[in-house]
């Protein structure tokens, strides 16, 4: 799961919608920071505190991801997409399809839920305006495996850019996903990779249900699109 559907649930408790992105934003922050289950946990107990709501936004983003990477949905999806991969970089036997499949489903899938959901990313990022960026970092820093003090920062420039809206076309996700690879010095993606986005974005509209069970994601929250 990506920013928006882990938090797309939690628009109205936004330092508890911060929480819930700040495992992945942090791997941008400072990628030596890491938040631990079980540093997290102790500091959900009071749940009047803004301390409490970051711990717990986190917690449900660290229990989102273990069960979503374990859904039939996910596995058949991201193989899916690893497949189409491998045939755009056939002469490539190094290219890291398998991180494609995985990194671009979920990015799909945000933009999906947005897409699904008019408005609601609107939401989202208002609920980024409505916290404190300093007392979100004091909070992480008592949590994490060690210190920043980059994160109020880049709280603001992630509200103010707004890339999760770039999800919902398919060239702006390409530039999106190579700042990605740029990050994580892999290759730049070519531009038939757009034919893949579009393929692969049909493929998670059919398979939404099985990416997000029932049992696990709150569905009577999402006004879906009949499709």
């Amino acid at each position: 799961m990506n920013y928006f559907a882990h938090g797309m649930r939690f628009v109205d408790r936004p330092y508890y919608l911060v929480g819930t992105a700040l495992p992945d934003l942090l791997s941008v922050v400072d990628r030596r920071v890491r938040l631990r289950i079980k540093n997290v946990t102790p500091f959900t107990e009071d749940d009047s505190t803004i301390q409490s709501e970051v711990a717990s936004g986190i917690q449900q983003h660290l229990e989102d991801d273990h069960w979503f990477h374990s859904t039939q949905g996910f596995l058949e999806t991201s193989t899916d997409l690893s497949l189409l991969f491998r045939k755009l970089f056939a002469d490539d036997e190094y290219a890291r399809v398998g991180f494609l499949g995985h990194i671009v489903t979920e990015l799909l899938l945000d933009g999906v839920l947005m897409d699904q959901n008019p408005g609601l990313i609107d939401q989202y990022y208002e609920a980024f305006d409505q916290i404190d960026p300093l007392k979100i970092e004091q909070a992480t820093n008592k949590m994490a495996t060690r210190n920043t003090d980059q994160l109020k920062l880049w709280l603001g420039h992630f509200s103010k850019e707004g890339f999760l809206r770039d999800y919902l076309d398919s060239q702006r996700l390409l530039v999106r996903l190579n700042q990605v690879m740029k990050r994580v010095k892999l290759q730049t993606l070519p531009v038939e990779t757009i034919s893949i986005l579009k393929t692969g974005r049909r493929i998670v509209e059919k398979r939404l249900d099985d990416l997000l069970p029932p049992e696990h994601f709150e569905s009577q929250l999402i006004e879906r699109k009949q499709l």
